[in-house]
């Protein structure tokens, strides 16, 4: 099986995969002012309240329609954020119980919705509880579309409202000061928010979509402190997912799409974490190696500077002296490296080692730091 040439011509395939890419696209943009705002369960939320909208829907029309359904989702699921910010407005509550409430209420009505309606003697009802794990396999291309056409007016609006919803993910008190009115910015971004949440519910599920919001725009965080740069990657990695996600579920058997894909993003979020730059796991354990080797150059520097003080400045001193004075807590043949190679110190003709001018000059400008300073970086090494 070829996965590419399988991508290109099967039918089935390629619907699912530009679906899934396309869902990626739009719930990674608009799930990274979810990530900036701290409002990760916000998705969870949204997704959750959806399902009763969507029964309620189908009880409504008898139609399975899935821009029906979709609208019926976005209503629950705007109206659940509403109550969310009316409970945290009136009462006491933290924001993250509120979130916790509006979940379990509006998820548990629509369970009990849902079992009413698949005890009904109609058959048309079939396939709604797809919904609560995805069914990406049941996607045709007019799904695609509404998928297409609703996330386009998503990113639109991100586009159109970048400033205001920027200001509102790092500083909506700025923002107010300056008279633009932030409750309904917030409103505006959480109902787009929505949008981005709703259409994927058919491909991941209600329970599982929070993580195609939350995953792709954890993973961009890790590369990047610019908005933009990190709204582009957080969309790229969502479709990454989407895509690679729908490929290893056809080329497997028995493997749902939906949770593949989100297991995709999950990889992503874990490879940037271990990799990325002055964020990433692996990126700090090299920074602390290094420090930790600075460290203890600086220490043998400082010996040598001392040494230099009670000889002549050429005077060259064995490893041994200076294995000495660090009491075996020093490297000191890699230390003596490390200074060689920054034109610290070097080696004469008999394997002693002298401090050079630059070694001296530095040495003196780490002293002038003040004593305690030095004690500590001696200490540390």
């Amino acid at each position: 099986m070829n996965p590419l040439r399988d991508l290109l011509f099967d039918y089935t395939l390629r619907t699912v995969a530009l679906g899934a890419g396309t869902l990626g696209i739009v719930a990674g943009a608009l799930g990274t002012y979810a990530v900036l705002r701290r409002q990760s369960l916000l998705g969870d939320a949204i997704s959750h309240a959806a399902l009763p909208g969507i029964v309620l829907a189908f009880i409504l029309t008898g139609m399975k329609s899935t821009l029906v359904l979709v609208l019926g989702a976005a209503l629950a699921g705007w109206l659940g954020t509403l109550v969310v910010m009316m409970i945290v407005r009136h009462s006491r509550l933290p924001e993250d119980s509120a979130l916790g409430i509006v979940l379990s209420v509006f998820f548990g009505a629509g369970l009990v919705l849902l079992t009413y309606v698949q005890k009904l003697p109609d058959a048309s009802q079939a396939g709604l509880d797809s919904f609560l794990f995805g069914q990406a396999a049941t996607m045709l291309e007019r799904d695609v579309v509404v998928i297409a056409v609703l996330g386009a007016i998503a990113l639109l609006a991100v586009v159109v409202f970048w400033k205001e919803f920027k200001i509102l993910s790092f500083d909506p008190e700025f923002g107010a000061s300056l008279g633009m009115p932030m409750r309904s910015i917030d409103i505006l971004l959480t109902t787009f928010l929505v949008i981005a949440i709703v259409i994927g519910l058919q491909t991941v599920g209600v329970v599982l979509m929070s993580a195609m919001v939350i995953a792709p725009a954890a993973a961009a965080r890790q590369w990047t402190n610019s908005l933009s740069v990190m709204v582009l990657l957080s969309a790229l990695f969502g479709a990454m997912a989407g895509v690679t996600g729908a490929l290893i579920s056809s080329t497997a058997q028995h493997v749902p799409t939906g949770p593949t894909i989100v297991l995709c993003a999950t990889v992503l979020v874990l490879i940037s974490m271990a990799f990325a730059p002055e964020r990433g796991l692996i990126w700090a354990a090299v920074q602390r190696r290094q420090q930790r080797r600075q460290i203890r150059a600086d220490a043998v520097l400082g010996d040598l500077y001392a040494l230099a003080g009670h000889h002549e400045s050429e005077h060259a001193h064995d490893v041994t002296v200076l294995e000495a004075m660090r009491a075996g807590r020093t490297d000191v043949h890699r230390a003596l490296d490390i200074l060689e190679e920054r034109g610290l110190a070097r080696r004469d003709g008999t394997g002693g080692w002298t401090i050079t001018r630059a070694g001296r000059a530095e040495a003196e400008q780490a002293g002038e730091s003040g004593p305690d300073g030095q004690h500590e970086r001696e200490g540390s090494a």
